[in-house]
């Protein structure tokens, strides 16, 4: 049971940040009880435990879905995404582990091998395994949830980054493994303000290219709180 417990696990957490499941999308309670081999108890306590975490939402009597995104999920991560961000990365810089720092460049060297290779889903993984760890180092039980949370949407939102259809936006997935290195080098050396420039440069490439999945082909969002109007007019 507890092998079938953690495949169900990770196997809705991967689904869910590589879009293979859609925001607002309803779980089969019965059908993933019987795919996995577990009886519905243990299922609901896999539910629980990725509700706490932000991937899913349990509604009372309607069970259980895919956390969704909106116009109002979307405006709270644009505008707090970079703070939060930020502020992870000066208590990295303040609080890691020298394991943490050999995890955290491992999981590079994953990423750097996936953008090579082309291999999107595993980019998706490791990017966000490559942030979580930055999160772990913070070792603060405040923002690590925050992090969390937040990383969900950026893997789903973002996730056209790792899939380059141009010159253009190869080039600027190029930038991200640069910028990767550059996070590992400016924490080895307890550079806070080295790791926060390097945030807003991650962040502002970030965005623009999440800017690209949210607006309808042919426009683009005159401003940054614009960018979730679009993304409902998308939805609709």
């Amino acid at each position: 049971m507890r092998s079938g417990k953690n495949d169900l696990y990770d196997d809705l957490k991967r689904q869910i940040l590589t879009m293979e499941l859609d925001p607002d999308q309803d779980l089969d309670e019965v059908g993933l009880s019987e795919r996995y081999g577990l009886s519905r108890t243990p299922v609901r306590e896999i539910f629980r435990r990725l509700e706490g975490e932000g991937y899913i939402d349990i509604r009372a009597n309607r069970g259980a879905r895919v956390i969704p995104m909106n116009h109002q999920t979307l405006r709270h991560f644009f505008l707090v995404a970079p703070m939060i961000y930020a502020a992870i990365g000066r208590l990295a810089v303040q609080n890691f582990k020298p394991k943490q720092l050999g995890d955290l460049t491992d999981t590079q060297e994953r990423f750097r091998t996936a953008s090579v290779s082309g291999d999107a889903l595993a980019m998706v993984l490791e990017n966000n395994r490559f942030h979580e760890i930055i999160g772990e180092m913070s070792a603060n039980a405040y923002l690590q949830p925050s992090l969390g949370r937040l990383l969900i949407d950026h893997a789903r939102i973002g996730h056209t980054f790792f899939r380059p259809r141009n010159d253009d936006m190869r080039q600027r997935l190029q930038l991200a493994v640069e910028h990767h290195d550059g996070f590992i080098s400016a924490i080895g050396a307890h550079d806070e303000e080295a790791v926060v420039d390097l945030v807003f440069e991650h962040w502002e490439l970030s965005r623009e290219n999440m800017e690209m999945f949210i607006a309808p082909q042919g426009m683009k969002a005159d401003a940054l709180v614009e960018v979730p109007a679009a993304a409902m007019e998308k939805s609709s």
